[in-house]
């Protein structure tokens, strides 16, 4: 996260913010949850839950242009995003 973003980035990251109201248009998406690190209070991990990676693929692709737009609407907020993986 940037320097000075920290209340914009939690809004907008959050179980509570934009992308998780995005999110929410799919039956296939269950929850998100953003989780602080204890050590670097700047560095979030964004956990989002689906049903299945099937289901998260059928989403991104129908909503390919909105969420292409909100990624780089909110790239402002970062200073480095990093794909951890698919569990």
């Amino acid at each position: 996260m940037r320097p000075g973003a920290e209340a914009e980035f939690i809004e907008m990251y959050g179980p509570e913010g934009q992308w998780a109201r995005f999110f929410r248009r799919s039956d296939g998406y269950i929850r998100t949850e953003l989780v602080r690190d204890v050590t670097q209070d700047r560095r979030f991990v964004t956990l989002d839950y689906w049903k299945s990676e099937k289901e998260f693929n059928k989403f991104h692709s129908q909503h390919l242009a909105e969420y292409e737009r909100l990624d780089q609407e909110f790239e402002a907020l970062t200073e480095q995003e990093t794909r951890l993986g698919a569990f």
